[in-house]
């Protein structure tokens, strides 16, 4: 073995990233070595996102030390990022896309080398993907597109890519792709790459990565070898104590009466939490969205709203970027608090700080920019918005994409204390955990649903049974 493929790809030495009085980050070292899948856990806010922003060269360090091999930089040590806030250009192709990141790609014949190096990668990590290189972004799934930044985070480039950092990769993607996902990080690394791996479905930490490091309040809090690890002493490593499991499902309850049912044949009663599972991309989300929308008006918002919205793909379909954290949360109660169409400040601070402190957002000032949040607590302002409106029907499209596992117990504790007051649930996840936590379940196929479960037939199993059996069939 050569020094360069024994050296650190990057050591950082009591690195640590100030913002004003915050310490998003407070001296931590590491080093990754070509062949480590680092495992980096750790609650939203915990300093993730700025570790990494600091390993790729996105910031500075306020004080500490960040060495690259052989004195490079990071782009030019081969690092790459794939963020879990896509940042692809939507009006662009699959193939001009990788041709933003790719400078070797010029002069009037480089479409179709682009064409090759995407459709390549995306073969490599995601056989069968069907990803047309010529696509518009704007044309795919938010699973599509995350398959797509993932093969240009690991695409040659002209460059060899040596540490790839994968946030949160597989939160919008089903079983049978993050699987794909998986197989390709350890064969990556055992082929001397090396990947940190941030995830907070620890069952993927635990499945991938060699060494684990768990992030508290800026500060490297627990490191060791995986193995080293339960998962239970994981989480208790992360600050906050929960179940090694998440909590079934209640008992058989009395619902009301029916208040939603679509042509496609989705009902859902008062009271109740309906899931819908099964593979990504089949129509669970577009059954949502038809819903949503044959329930609202497109000009009027009205005092009482029949239903109310939480996205999952925060970015495209959630959060007002230019917005504050107190106006992202309350949008969707201001035609209540209105007096002669003039809004209660006051009522409207009272608002946001009671659900700053409900769900636990980690902020000190609701006024803050709402893009001042890491991406889960981004998504705690998506739920807030959504509880507090009045609403009697709440649609979820994979709503805890990038959630931490303490906030997820939370959201199902809150979930069904409103549902038990009466509101109705109706929640798409690609995480069958989740859909577990339902009343009943609507497994969708082809755009159609292939299944209805309830009670003690709400397993991974019978999902996974239903997911596949129109196709078996056809």
């Amino acid at each position: 073995m050569t020094d360069r493929e024994s050296a650190p790809l990057v050591t950082l030495t009591d690195a640590a990233r100030h913002f004003g009085p915050v310490r998003a980050l407070d001296g931590v070292s590491l080093s990754v070595h070509p062949g480590d899948c680092i495992g980096l856990v750790g609650h939203n806010g915990a300093g993730k996102s700025t570790l990494v922003n600091l390993i790729n060269g996105g910031l500075a360090p306020s004080s500490g030390e960040i060495a690259f091999d052989a004195g490079a930089s990071a782009l030019e040590a081969g690092v790459r990022s794939v963020f879990q806030e896509l940042s692809l250009c939507p009006n662009l192709t699959v193939a001009e896309n990788l041709r933003i990141s790719h400078s070797g790609l010029k002069g009037p014949g480089w479409r179709r080398p682009a064409r090759a190096e995407i459709a390549r990668s995306l073969d490599t990590i995601f056989p069968g993907h069907g990803i047309d290189p010529d696509a518009e972004v704007d044309t795919l799934s938010i699973a599509e597109r995350q398959m797509v930044e993932i093969a240009i985070g690991f695409a040659p480039r002209g460059t060899e890519a040596r540490l790839v950092i994968l946030d949160e990769p597989t939160s919008s993607l089903d079983a049978g792709i993050a699987d794909q996902l998986l197989s390709h990080v350890r064969r990556y690394c055992s082929e001397g790459g090396a990947v940190i791996f941030i995830s907070h479905m620890l069952g993927e930490v635990f499945e991938v990565a060699t060494r684990i490091i768990v992030l508290k309040d800026g500060k490297a809090v627990a490191e060791r070898a995986a193995g080293g690890f339960t998962r239970q002493g994981l989480v208790d490593a992360m600050g906050h104590v929960t179940a090694d499991t998440p909590e079934t499902a209640e008992a058989a309850r009395d619902f009301g009466a029916e208040v939603v049912r679509t042509d496609q044949g989705l009902t859902a009663r008062e009271g109740e939490v309906v899931g819908l599972s099964g593979l990504a991309g089949h129509g669970q989300a577009v059954a949502l969205a038809r819903l949503y929308l044959s329930r609202t008006s497109s000009w009027h918002a009205g005092r009482r709203p029949e239903v109310v919205f939480v996205a999952g793909d925060r970015q495209r379909d959630g959060i007002l970027p230019l917005w504050s954290i107190l106006r992202n949360i309350t949008v969707s109660i201001l035609p209540q608090g209105a007096r002669r169409g003039l809004v209660d400040r006051a009522a409207e601070t009272r608002v946001a700080q009671d659900w700053k402190a409900r769900i636990g957002i980690r902020t000190e000032d609701v006024t803050n920019p709402v893009l001042s949040l890491s991406g889960g607590n981004q998504q705690k302002v998506l739920f807030a918005r959504a509880l507090a409106s009045p609403a009697p029907v709440v649609i979820m499209d994979d709503p805890m994409r990038g959630v931490d596992v303490g906030t997820k117990q939370d959201v199902y504790a809150m979930i069904r204390a409103e549902a038990a007051r009466g509101r109705t649930f109706l929640w798409y996840s690609t995480e069958t955990e989740e859909v577990c936590q339902c009343d009943r379940v609507f497994v969708f196929r082809n755009h159609e649903i292939s299944a209805e479960l309830t009670g003690a037939e709400i397993t991974e199993e019978r999902i996974l049974e239903a997911s596949f059996e129109m196709q078996e069939a056809s």
